[in-house]
């Protein structure tokens, strides 16, 4: 094996402590060729599609990527900015508070590098920027606060592959869940509680999460119960019943059953049976993203007006708000120094 070089190793240069904030990732313009490269690394990750290689090779390069990637890119360019993709704009945002908010709680410098499962900045890009920096203990969070094997392992693996080809392995801190940290729960109870004050509540709070197939869940997968958990809580926090606090699970994708209930029949039913207003949360996006603002913000948006519904509003991620940076500087400190 052919071990990366360390191009700025000294013996003599302090051992620094390195956090390398990762979330999912985005394509690095809103065209077909680049959704076509983004969109080929992310569903070939065994991780997110686990069925036998060759019958998935032959579906995803003989179908999805002749037709999925020019709808993608349309979607992308209704949500794309002047610094590119919201995702990744809004991390950069984050990726420097949290360095300034560990900064301020440990006393010491502490760096940290945005990285993106898919796409750039790439995992190998953040870890090589902390070597760099002699990191020698390095903390990986996720920005998925609760644990999927689709989310959370798929990012451990690609953390793994990169450092066997390190000569020297850091001291390393996998943070694999954060669904019902206290700060988390209260950052999630002020945004809604923040939105109220502002507008006014709603008849119904949904709760939306990401999908994964049922199988997933069947086989061990725990992701379902960390939503249902972070839902309850932040649900009790605000003081609501279950009727008038549900949590569906959205972005369903193939003909095989996933968690339910879905977001989009849900929001239909509820148009139809009467409700006239809703306010939608997404509680396991960090970031505000093509899943909330257009399959949320629009898409479903739509299915409720049609349905029969009058009022249907957004909640925004946590993004780079106070209460978040907060949180995620308390699981990373609990994680450090394991309390």
């Amino acid at each position: 094996m052919q071990f990366s070089a360390q191009t700025s190793f000294d013996h003599k240069q302090p051992a620094a402590t390195g956090v390398l904030l990762c979330n999912l990732g985005t394509p690095d313009a809103p065209t077909k060729q680049a959704l076509r490269r983004y969109l080929k690394e992310f569903l070939w990750d065994p991780r997110v599609v686990e069925m036998p290689r060759w019958q998935w090779w032959l579906i995803l390069n003989g179908i999805i990527l002749n037709t999925r990637p020019a709808k993608s890119a349309a979607a992308y360019r209704e949500v794309w900015g002047n610094d590119g993709s919201p995702l990744l704009s809004i991390g950069r945002k984050q990726e420097q508070k949290l360095q300034q908010s560990l900064n301020a709680q440990l006393g010491e410098h502490v760096h940290v590098e945005l990285a993106m499962r898919y796409g750039n900045p790439s995992i190998e890009a953040g870890l090589n920027a902390l070597r760099e920096k002699n990191c020698r203990t390095i903390i990986v969070l996720p920005l998925y606060p609760q644990y999927s094997a689709t989310t959370t392992a798929s990012t451990f693996d690609a953390v793994s592959d990169v450092l066997k080809t390190w000569r020297r392995v850091p001291q390393l801190h996998l943070i694999d869940a954060y669904h019902d940290h206290p700060a988390y729960i209260d950052a999630l109870t002020a945004s809604v509680e923040s939105f109220w004050q502002e507008h006014g509540r709603p008849d119904r709070l949904l709760m939306s999460f990401h999908g994964i197939p049922e199988r997933y869940f069947k086989s061990g997968d725990p992701y379902p119960c960390h939503c249902r958990k972070t839902a309850r809580l932040l649900r009790e926090k605000l003081g609501l019943d279950e009727e008038h606090a549900h949590v569906p699970f959205q972005s369903r994708f193939g003909k095989e059953p996933w968690i339910q209930p879905y977001t989009d029949e849900t929001l239909k039913a509820w148009g139809a049976s009467g409700v006239e207003s809703v306010d939608v949360i997404c509680p396991g996006f960090a970031a505000d993203c093509l899943e909330t603002i257009e399959e949320i913000g629009a898409e479903n948006r739509g299915y409720f007006l049609e349905a029969g519904g009058k009022q249907f509003r957004y909640i925004p991620a946590l993004n780079d708000q106070d209460a978040h940076i907060k949180a995620l500087t308390e699981v990373v400190i609990t994680q450090l120094h394991g309390r």
